[in-house]
């Protein structure tokens, strides 16, 4: 036992007479050290719970049950029983010297005052309310009201430290190594690490494989395991700058596991900034739910902390099991990447699999281009169903499951397949693999994955000994950050919209602002990210169109189209469902009745600079922050204008959009008068901010063709 080793180590040794004083202090210090161990509830004894207070001292009606403190205002009470039988019971606690009158009622686990029911063998927390600490009380009761009867208490010792966060030192740089350094590193509770102003040059080189790693022992070694980055990926850690990351411990690990937290070169073996972990830490339970996963395969590799692959090649097949802990409308995708140098999306050869109620899908993908599937001069280019471009669906399903949030899916194909657009499995070196996860449009098509690696990615598919490195899925109640500042603009002076291209904005962004998933572009109007557009009827309006006007692009071609449906795309959409979407600007429709776009631009399009990473679009606080990030380039070229007179026909609610892809714009009202009551409904605009904003768009312009 990790916390008794001092007390074996140096053990009582019985030498000639020794007074009976001698003896009854050394069994003491040996009661109180079993004492110490016991309250502390070590994980060998079970899973950690915090600190044991004891158990309930049962008198009446069956009450009982074991009392730990899991932090200063929290009880958690296990096998709790109590036959509900009193006539006015509550949890009781109070500062007297037992259980009595002068106390107050403890809510129950569901926050409630209400007298309470039947227990069970019940697991749950109490918390002490108005914020008082449980080193202010002195026992915690079952208690009657009505007969002053005292059914069970527990007491709490005196001195008692209820478990809280602890201090752990800091990361220092060691000589020779990249630079490496923090300020307090946290230990938030027993599976999470908060490191503090934490700085990390990424100098360790292109090939290094640098990561958070744990392990035993005295000092960091290669003997030791990876824990994911702040965004659950186990890649190598990219560089930081005096960031606050929170780690998370992998699968049922806990910090009384481990030694030692390091920031290690895996490669190199090398330490470049450490601590050590104290054997004694007293620090509340963590909230985060362990859900143990078992692979029918022999091999297995974490990818994500909540994605896993596993495989098994038996003669010319192999069978692969994708796991994820996804949401129900949430894809995972797995195959060969485009390249042999390296993991790319583009050219890879994919898998997408989902589950869609009590079906289960493994379905073949070529990407070849990174966008949506669309036609391009009568092909289809993009992300494509092998079977929409020409080829086979190789892919055979076998089984699949969800429990617990984890879909499961496994499937089979051959190692050569007979579609020509299928990449070959390779077993006598290491492959080049892409993965991703996101969401499904309503065609449960794959969007814009949210979750996906930055570094290369290899996997032998047929090493002589199996390969596992899993570990259980985690996961805890998240916090949802605020969704970025809806913008409108509302002003009956402007007449005119500029309608520029750029990133959506993760979950913050688009996906927040619309409810919709995004395909990674998204429209600006004016230099916002789809505000809602006030429009008067009667008044005609210009939409200055820069969405790109190269038809055979499949990324960049985007016509701005004004109809009655949400979601746009509406060259995608089969006849039958363009019949029902009234196009109210922007597409003209040939002799033959097929739909033709008017309003193509020039692209101006606004990037990520380069080395910033999208994954963390997330972490800006507004959206004006994190368009100060983003880069501008804007083709030559007047832009395409499209102009609209709103009538008494229009809906009151319309939407701009783009023709070629869905989910890239938002809402227009359509009103009779720019009534007061409107302004009620978001941030307004005035006429002299709006102005400024189109000059801003126009320097742009003028810049890039400069540059050229």
């Amino acid at each position: 036992m990790k916390g008794m080793q001092f007390l074996y180590g140096s053990a009582v040794r019985w030498r000639g007479s020794v007074s009976v004083t001698r003896i009854l202090a050394t069994l003491l210090l040996l009661a109180t050290v079993l004492l110490n161990h016991a309250a502390s509830q070590k994980p060998e004894d079970g899973p950690y719970r915090g600190k044991y207070i004891g158990k309930f001292n049962s008198y009446h009606h069956q009450a009982s049950g074991d009392v730990y403190a899991v932090d200063e205002y929290t009880f958690l009470l296990t096998g709790f029983n109590y036959d509900g039988n009193g006539v006015d019971t509550f949890f009781w606690s109070g500062a007297s010297n037992r259980p009595g009158p002068q106390g107050f009622i403890v809510p129950d686990e569901y926050g409630k005052t209400n007298i309470l029911e039947r227990y069970f063998n019940k697991d749950f927390t109490l918390r002490l309310p108005d914020n008082k600490k449980i080193t202010e009380v002195k026992w915690l009761a079952v208690y009657d009201l009505n007969s002053q009867n005292n059914f069970a208490d527990v007491y709490i010792p005196e001195d008692f430290e209820p478990p809280v966060p602890q201090k752990a030192g800091s990361l220092t740089a060691i000589a020779g190594g990249p630079m490496v350094s923090s300020d307090t590193i946290d230990i938030l509770d027993s599976k999470t690490i908060r490191i503090t102003d934490f700085t990390y040059d990424g100098k360790a080189g292109d090939q290094a494989e640098v990561h958070f790693w744990v392990g035993v022992g005295p000092s960091p070694s290669s003997k030791g395991s990876k824990v994911p980055d702040e965004m659950g990926y186990l890649d190598p850690i990219r560089a930081y700058d005096r960031e606050t990351i929170t780690l998370e411990l992998p699968g049922d690990m806990t910090i009384f596991d481990i030694d030692w937290f390091s920031v290690y070169d895996v490669g190199a073996r090398r330490d470049y900034g450490s601590i050590l972990i104290s054997d004694d830490l007293n620090v509340p339970p963590s909230l985060v739910r362990v859900t143990p996963h078992t692979e029918s395969l022999p091999n297995c590799r974490q990818l994500h902390k909540d994605y896993r692959v596993s495989w098994e090649v038996f003669g010319p097949q192999i069978t692969i099991q994708l796991a994820g802990n996804v949401q129900q409308d949430e894809y995972l995708s797995f195959g060969l990447s485009g390249s042999e140098q390296r993991s790319q999306m583009l050219g890879a050869d994919v898998v997408v699999a989902f589950i869609d109620g009590h079906r289960g899908y493994a379905v073949d993908y070529n990407i070849t281009s990174l966008a949506p599937c669309v036609q391009v001069l009568g092909q289809n280019k993009g992300v494509c169903r092998d079977d929409v471009v020409g080829g086979l669906d190789s892919f055979q399903l076998h089984t699949f499951s969800r429990e617990n949030d984890i879909n499961t899916i496994t499937f089979r194909r051959t190692l050569i397949s007979s579609d020509s657009g299928d990449k070959e499995f390779l077993l006598d070196r290491p492959m080049y693999v892409v993965w991703a996860m996101g969401r499904l449009d309503s065609n449960n098509e794959p969007t814009y994955h949210d979750v996906y690696p930055k570094r290369n990615v290899q996997i032998h598919f047929n090493t002589s000994e199996p390969v596992n490195d899993c570990f259980s899925f985690t996961s805890r109640e998240d916090n949802l950050k605020d969704v970025w500042e809806r913008q409108q603009i509302f002003d009956r002076s402007v007449r005119s919209f500029t309608a520029t291209l750029g990133p959506a904005g993760g979950k913050r962004g688009y996906q927040g602002i619309t409810g919709h998933v995004s395909n990674g572009l998204a429209w600006y109007i004016n230099g916002f990210l789809v505000p809602e557009l006030w429009l008067r009827r009667g008044l005609t309006y210009s939409f200055l169109v820069r969405g790109g006007n190269n038809p055979h692009s499949p990324e960049f071609y985007h016509p701005l189209v004004i109809t009655d449906e949400p979601h746009g795309g509406f060259d995608r959409l089969s006849d039958a469902r363009q019949s029902e979407i009234r196009v109210l600007a922007g597409v003209e429709f040939t002799r033959r009745g097929r739909p033709k776009p008017i309003a193509a631009g020039p692209l101006c399009l606004a990037r990520h600079p380069e080395g910033q990473d999208r994954r963390l679009d997330d972490n800006f606080a507004t959206f004006k922050k994190f368009n100060r990030t983003l880069k501008w380039s804007c083709d030559s070229g007047e832009p395409a204008v499209l102009e609209i007179t709103p009538n008494t026909s229009w809906p009151d609610v319309v939407y701009y959009n783009s023709f070629t892809h869905a989910n890239m714009g938002w809402k227009i009202h359509i009103v009779d008068s720019y009534s007061q009551s409107a302004r009620n409904h978001g941030t307004i605009y005035s006429f002299d901010h709006s102005i400024r904003l189109l000059l801003f768009t126009s320097i742009l312009v003028v810049w890039a063709r400069l540059q050229k």
